[in-house]
């Protein structure tokens, strides 16, 4: 019935095992049977490519396949400090791929926790679902989408939402990738957040958007009180870990698998899974040699 998407370059192979190992843990056997891994990637090799396949075969995945894709043509990169583009890629799944009647795309910077396929009960045909962000909470307050409530002031005060977690129908895919292609072609001066601002002006200027719970997409925050005190401006809700979360993003340039990360509570949580990941990777034998894991 549904397929996660995946978007996974050179750099991100073994948060991705990760995430392949969290989905796993999230799901029961038998819905692990039923679901499919889709995977899109720039540059993995076939070496690469058979590894994530063997997990997810042993993870219980009922499918897998993988593929390799170039972005949009018009794709822009403004924020280039530690997103590449493959980010991009996101908007390049398309139904004949996926073979599922739902997509939910996730980051590869991310801890799953939970079953993230409940939001597809509420999931309208035409729209996406997708979660308000924690530190880009509405336009025209925010850094994202520069210019935007200037030009459209009856935009300002909506909300902005994060891309790293989405539902769609996959027959509305072709609508999406549109959207953005347009939005990143007409509405170029907007874009700072990359391919989430010409998503955004998408959903702005359509409409075509289901709000999800907080829960499913929550931001890793701790690291940034580490560094100083900045998102205690930002983010209004308490200010500590949210266990009850389905799903816990790392957002920023410090990801969880680097040395230099702040070791706070979520990052060692992730920090254990990542092990027990590739404990999986050595299980499969010889033919895999461990990625690049904790560093």
């Amino acid at each position: 019935m549904y397929a996660f998407g995946l978007c996974i370059d050179r750099h991100y192979l073994t948060p991705g095992l990760a995430v392949i190992a969290g989905l796993a843990d999230s799901l029961t056997v038998s819905a692990r049977g039923d679901a499919a891994l889709r995977v899109l990637t720039l540059d993995l090799t076939p070496a690469n490519a058979l590894l994530l396949s063997d997990l997810a075969k042993r993870a219980g995945f009922g499918s897998f396949d993988l593929a390799h894709r170039s972005p949009l043509r018009v794709s822009r990169m403004a924020d280039v400090s530690y997103i590449t583009v493959t980010t991009y890629l996101r908007f390049e799944f398309t139904a004949a791929f996926v073979r599922r009647p739902y997509l939910i795309y996730v980051d590869a910077d991310t801890l799953v926790r939970g079953d993230l396929t409940i939001p597809l009960n509420t999931l309208e045909p035409g729209e996406l679902g997708a979660v308000p962000d924690e530190f880009n909470p509405a336009v025209g307050e925010c850094p994202a989408l520069p210019g935007v409530a200037e030009r459209w002031p009856h935009l300002k005060g909506r909300p902005y939402y994060n891309a790293g977690l989405l539902w769609a129908h996959t027959t509305d895919l072709p609508d999406i990738r549109r959207g953005v292609g347009r939005a990143l072609v007409r509405q170029r001066r907007h874009i700072f957040y990359n391919d989430q601002d010409a998503l955004n002006l998408w959903l702005l200027h359509t409409g075509r958007v289901r709000p999800v719970g907080a829960g499913y997409n929550r931001f890793e925050i701790g690291r940034y009180l580490e560094r100083g005190n900045w998102v205690r401006r930002v983010v209004t809700r308490p200010l500590r870990p949210d266990t009850a979360a389905a799903l816990v993003h790392f957002v920023g340039p410090e990801k969880p698998w680097q040395t230099e990360c702040p070791r706070t509570d979520e990052v060692r949580e992730y920090r254990m899974l990542l092990r027990r990941t590739l404990r999986h990777v050595r299980a499969l034998g010889a033919a895999h040699p461990e990625p690049v894991g904790l560093r």
